[in-house]
């Protein structure tokens, strides 16, 4: 009998684990439409060629080297073996089954797979209309195949950071990975952006220059499709389903993701209205993106209500960290450093307040290696790019668009081309 609970547990939270992948899998449909809709139509072809791109890259980059690197358990260099279902059920009888957690190897890589692409996706975007397309691959190579991979080791698998301590000694805790994740994508587009410059015409002797996306519809499909692949984001990483704890932690989560979106997009806009006196749709797209970011280091604790308030926080912080941004002359045309880079460390420091386990100084020490980690190598591959082959395309290409520059063919050439 204690076999086929063993039996039914190891399946059910394999299928949950693998389930949730493919939803998190789905994101990357989200982050393509966002950013389509985003930029002007003339950059469409290209945003959407580095988002399939850089997903198969990052799934192979992550098969090669950065499992090994993250867990020690890399397919191509350890293998994640067949598993024998006689020793398992052997191991099982004579160790005692416990009700933790349990599912196949090859689970566990999908799933981490997909969360490896997500923090590439961010770079996408706030690189937009004007890098060169293969040197955003080349980063994406390093970005998914080292960068990230260490800084996950630090955390998720609480591996010494350069043989001194583990962040998770140090009272860290990032749930699902509103630093891990979110804040390390934004800090590599920040390393790039810094480099990049903005785009011709953003900032002028008279001020900011808005520069409207070609396809707000096509945003809002994109948001709507990362707001449901959040439920496998978050809830995924409860890591197993089939007990009675835990699929109430799930449920939990799910639940307080959903809050979190909500509170955050209705915070953003009501924020928008007070200072643009409209009711301005890129901001609430992006505060229900800030309020999911910010629930995402900690959704199984806080009660609905608390999750809500956390996601209105992280709503109102983003409308005036793209206002600041601007102020600063950083470009980035999707909002992508504001929502996943401010929006990720305010999760991070809000885990505390429901979480007893965690620390503040702890937040701040995990917050402060990551960003470390990820933007200083990061300016590092950025700047050897620059240097070897350009990551900027001409003034003449971008004026153009790049869309033809880097691809060869446009996203909707029957408006351009007059036949």
């Amino acid at each position: 009998m204690e076999n086929q609970i063993f039996e039914l547990q190891y399946a059910m939270d394999t299928f949950y684990f693998l389930v949730c992948g493919a939803l998190v899998m789905w994101m990357a449909a989200g982050f393509a439409m966002l950013e389509a809709g985003l930029v002007r139509s003339k950059n469409t072809t290209e945003i959407l060629t580095k988002n399939v791109a850089l997903f198969a890259i990052a799934c192979i980059m992550y098969l090669v080297c950065g499992y090994e690197l993250m867990y020690g358990g890399g397919i191509f260099l350890s293998g994640i073996e067949a598993i024998d279902v006689e020793q398992v059920l052997a191991d099982s009888a004579e160790e005692g089954f416990s009700g933790g957690s349990v599912y196949s190897g090859a689970s566990d890589f999908f799933f981490q797979v997909v969360f490896v692409a997500t923090a590439m996706s961010i770079v996408s975007g706030a690189v937009a209309e004007r890098m060169k397309l293969w040197a955003f691959l080349a980063f994406a190579v390093i970005m998914t195949g080292v960068i990230y991979p260490m800084e996950g080791a630090w955390t998720w698998n609480g591996e010494d950071v350069f043989g001194m301590y583990n962040l998770g000694d140090l009272g860290f805790s990032d749930f699902a990975g509103s630093g891990i994740v979110h804040m390390a994508g934004a800090a590599a587009a920040l390393a790039g952006v810094l480099l990049l410059g903005a785009r011709k015409g953003k900032y002028t002797a008279n001020g900011v220059n808005a520069i409207p996306g070609a396809n707000l519809p096509m945003a809002t499909l994109g948001t709507f499709i990362l707001w449901m692949g959040w439920f496998g984001f978050n809830g995924g990483s409860v890591l197993k389903l089939g007990d009675i704890s835990s699929a109430h932690s799930v449920a939990m989560v799910f639940l307080n993701t959903n809050a979190a979106a909500a509170g955050g997009a209705i915070a953003a806009l009501i924020t928008a209205r007070m200072l643009f006196g409209k009711a301005d749709l890129t901001m609430l797209l992006n505060g229900a993106l800030a309020g999911l970011v910010a629930i995402t280091a900690e959704p199984s604790t806080p009660t609905a209500l608390q999750a809500t308030l956390f996601g209105a926080i992280g709503g109102v912080l983003v409308v005036f960290a793209i206002i600041t941004l601007d102020k600063m002359r950083i470009d980035d045309p999707v909002g992508a450093i504001s929502v996943h880079g401010v929006c990720g460390l305010l999760g991070l420091m809000l885990v505390p307040l429901t979480n007893g386990d965690v620390s503040f100084s702890g937040q701040l020490i995990g917050a402060a290696t990551i960003f470390g980690w990820v933007f200083g190598t990061s300016l590092i591959v950025w700047s050897i790019l620059k240097a070897v082959i350009g990551i900027r395309v001409s003034e003449e290409e971008e004026y153009e668009g790049v869309d033809i520059a880097e691809c060869g063919m446009e996203a909707y050439p029957e408006f351009t081309s007059g036949k």
